[in-house]
């Protein structure tokens, strides 16, 4: 059975995070008009029953190519439309937006913009895996060298990521510059901090 490591309601919603090294993060946005969003959502149903509570479902988002999780067997539970990698998703908030398009790797970001909220899925994370050394949120090991820019273009007063708890207030700012300013710093810390974590 899968086991919670932390759930968060927010302002924008709900965030559960799995109990396991990678720290898979889910998250249920709802919307003004009552509407209630899963981007990347795993299957805990007590999770899912509390994001029930906040609105009602308007449809599942998958923001990277491998991160399939529960996102198509939730879309069709509540029979709502499936959007994987938008370009953009008609009746929502969001402005999806390209993170990384490469081979193998393909993924898209979220920027709510009445919320200043932003949504990356694996490029930024905040367990200790990603963070290495910085306080709040790090770049994903393998792209510490050449990050993606595109999520560097926002100012989020909220930043929500697959893996580990969002980070809210002032602190999402700072967290996300500081992912980028700490990528290529925090390269021979990164080995240790990978067997620490494991």
């Amino acid at each position: 059975m899968t086991e919670l490591r932390a759930v968060d309601e927010h302002e924008l919603g709900l965030t559960w995070v799995i109990e396991e090294q990678m720290g898979r993060a889910s998250h249920a946005l709802c919307d003004d008009s009552g509407g209630m969003w899963f981007v990347d959502p795993v299957d805990v149903p007590e999770a899912i029953e509390r994001a029930l509570t906040l609105g009602a479902p308007a449809g599942v988002i998958q923001l990277l190519d491998r991160h399939n999780r529960d996102n198509e067997a939730l879309a069709s539970r509540f029979g709502v439309p499936f959007h994987r990698l938008p370009e953009e998703i008609p009746g929502s908030p969001f402005e999806p937006f390209t993170v990384l398009d490469v081979p193998r790797w393909r993924e898209s970001g979220l920027w709510w913009p009445a919320k200043r909220a932003l949504v990356i899925a694996e490029v930024v994370g905040t367990v200790p895996y990603f963070r290495v050394a910085a306080k709040h949120a790090g770049i994903h090991p393998f792209l510490r060298g050449l990050p993606p820019k595109s999520p560097r273009r926002y100012d989020p007063e909220h930043l929500l990521v697959g893996h580990g708890s969002g980070v809210h207030g002032p602190d999402a700012a700072t967290a996300l510059e500081e992912a980028y300013h700490r990528s290529r710093r925090d390269l021979p810390r990164l080995p240790l901090a990978i067997l620490r974590g494991r």
